[in-house]
């Protein structure tokens, strides 16, 4: 499943389209010049537009979403930062927990 990007932007910072537009293409920017391989991987694909018209615009894959939200300052992002802060550590402790009981198992 693809979704807008520009439109997880306007909800997350509380924007129009057009503020959440320019606001992606100077993070998109920043992105790129640190070398953030999520924003070469965004496609276009045209979607329905407000005014009923099928217009152009960036999607990303669930994944991308997730990496491109790390990426915006707004109270309402900290919540899928803190969830994704919180599921990597578990997934952590899970294969420490995992090498552990193959190392047990092996003696």
């Amino acid at each position: 499943m693809l979704y807008s990007v520009v439109d997880i932007i306007a909800v997350l910072t509380d924007q129009d389209y057009q503020a959440a537009r320019n606001y992606w293409k100077v993070t998109r920017k920043r992105l790129k010049e640190e070398g953030n391989e999520t924003v070469t991987n965004c496609n276009r694909l045209k979607m329905k537009a407000a005014d009923g018209k099928m217009r152009l615009t960036d999607v990303a894959t669930m994944e991308q979403v997730l990496r491109i939200i790390q990426s915006i300052p707004s109270p309402k992002a900290e919540p899928f930062k803190l969830w994704l802060a919180q599921t990597g550590a578990d997934h952590l402790q899970d294969l420490e927990a995992a090498q552990q009981l193959r190392e047990e198992l092996n003696n």
